[in-house]
């Protein structure tokens, strides 16, 4: 028999969690299509709720979640999908204070990765990884998206989704940052001048 690792209890109590969600399950019958028709773009970081933040359940809303909240290739990509097959019409983008994106630079990470791929360690100030060997390059060809500027990253990403090619003009596209200090949501006013709608829907 392997010996057990210390993902195991992880692991078991995630199934555990779920089988007590389960045990009274009574949501099988909602749509497809998030009930308020609106998506939210943010941040993976654990502090982050969006369902207690923007007071959402199950079958409400779409959220799109990756490292920073930002405007990637792959996030617009699931925004497309979320309007034109899933009748979206509202989008929120929402940044946050603290987050992990600000502590880092694309030089700093790849560095980072090219000498050790385990997790590094962070001392406040400077990062750095408590073995060597075994990295790889690859992270030097990735854009991170790390953010100099929250403010700026907001509205750069509202610009971004809303000069795209598939959005369209229609759509009002929100900017906010959550202060994870407080748990209050902040408009970057901004951004949502950037994402203001520039046409009028066809669907009246």
């Amino acid at each position: 028999m392997p010996e057990p690792t210390e993902r195991e209890p992880i692991r078991e109590a995630v199934l555990a969690a779920n089988a007590r969600y389960a045990a009274a399950f009574d949501k099988g019958d909602l749509a497809l299509p998030p009930a308020r028709r609106f998506a939210i773009l943010t941040c993976m970081d654990a502090r982050l709720d969006p369902a207690k933040y923007a007071g959402l359940a199950e079958g409400d809303a779409h959220v799109i979640r990756n490292a920073g909240g930002r405007a990637s290739d792959d996030a617009i990509r699931s925004l497309v999908i979320s309007h034109k097959l899933l009748g979206t019409a509202t989008w929120f983008v929402i940044h946050h204070t603290n987050c992990g994106m600000e502590l880092f630079t694309d030089a700093v990470i790849g560095d980072l990765l090219e000498d050790n791929l385990e997790t590094a360690q962070f001392d406040g100030t400077t990062w750095s990884n408590p073995r060597h060997g075994g990295g790889s390059a690859a992270g030097r060809s990735i854009d991170w998206l790390t953010i100099p500027d929250r403010y700026g990253s907001v509205a750069s990403d509202v610009r971004r989704i809303r000069a795209h090619p598939l959005v369209p003009g229609h759509i009002p596209i929100y900017g906010f940052l959550y202060h994870v200090a407080t748990g209050r949501l902040e408009e970057i006013q901004e951004a949502s001048e950037a994402g203001r709608p520039t046409a009028e829907s066809s669907t009246g």
